[in-house]
């Protein structure tokens, strides 16, 4: 079964490092956080791979053209133009990187590649979200329901003390969060029926928006609701936290 990587977008969220790579390829620890997702979908038996380029998309062809280079030692004989690689550090994966448009947004990119897809269900997420989802888990509720779509659905704690206001201004209260202030979100790590491109139009439809609308009314969206880790890294803070939790060898995300 396919996993399919949206990695095309500008990142300019995190534009301090996107402007030189996409932002998939901004590292963590000393490998991508494209890396580190596939190594962790890897974990699970799943090491078929699509990933949707765009922007800076030569940045990624040429990490995975090298990648013996990125990972192994090697010799190089300047007078044969030979490179000998002396420990092969790769890894049992396929990998199929695909031009989807520099400014596709989400669902065209998906539209455009479902061809390559051989079964009715792949899984997709982003190139810039990671969590200790259990993926197994998480085809089986997939395949269970019976939908089109199925995204892991996590919540986004309130990190302060919570406000009540009335409908007159006035403060009425003034306490610790709770769990009803939390927002759920698109965590990503979904998996969809191809059924799903007969709700893309085209290259300028967000797969997070029409698609996901209509296929709410139609009944064919799940939430698998994941309250384990999760983070994207949209900012320098978030990149520097998850360098952190690597770099103390407690990854979350860290199976392997």
């Amino acid at each position: 079964m396919k996993a399919v990587i949206l990695a095309g977008g500008f990142g300019t969220r995190i534009s301090e490092e996107s402007h030189l790579k996409p932002k998939p390829m901004v590292e963590i620890g000393d490998m991508p956080i494209l890396w580190h997702i596939m190594k962790y979908y890897s974990s699970f038996g799943f090491k078929d791979f699509i990933i949707c380029l765009g922007y800076k998309q030569y940045v990624i062809k040429e990490f995975f053209a090298d990648y013996f280079l990125h990972t192994s030692d090697v010799t190089f004989d300047l007078a044969t133009n030979e490179m000998k690689v002396l420990n092969k550090n790769g890894e049992d994966w396929k990998v199929t990187l695909v031009d989807t448009g520099l400014n596709t947004m989400t669902g065209g990119r998906v539209k455009r590649i479902l061809d390559l897809i051989p079964d009715d269900d792949f899984f997709l997420t982003y190139g810039d979200g990671l969590s200790d989802v259990d993926i197994n888990k998480l085809l089986e509720f997939h395949k269970a329901n019976k939908k089109i779509a199925t995204i892991t659905t996590v919540s986004i704690g309130n990190m302060k003390g919570v406000i009540d206001i009335n409908e007159n201004n006035e403060i009425i209260s003034f306490r610790e969060k709770e769990e009803v202030d939390e927002a759920i979100i698109n965590g990503g790590y979904m998996v969809l029926n191809k059924r799903i491109g007969d709700y893309i139009a085209g290259d300028s439809t967000p797969l997070e928006k029409e698609p996901f609308t209509k296929l709410a009314n139609d009944n064919e969206l799940m939430s698998f609701r994941h309250k384990g880790f999760w983070q994207c890294m949209d900012t320098q803070r978030e990149m520097k936290m998850l360098n952190e939790l690597w770099n103390s060898g407690k990854a979350p995300w860290k199976v392997w």
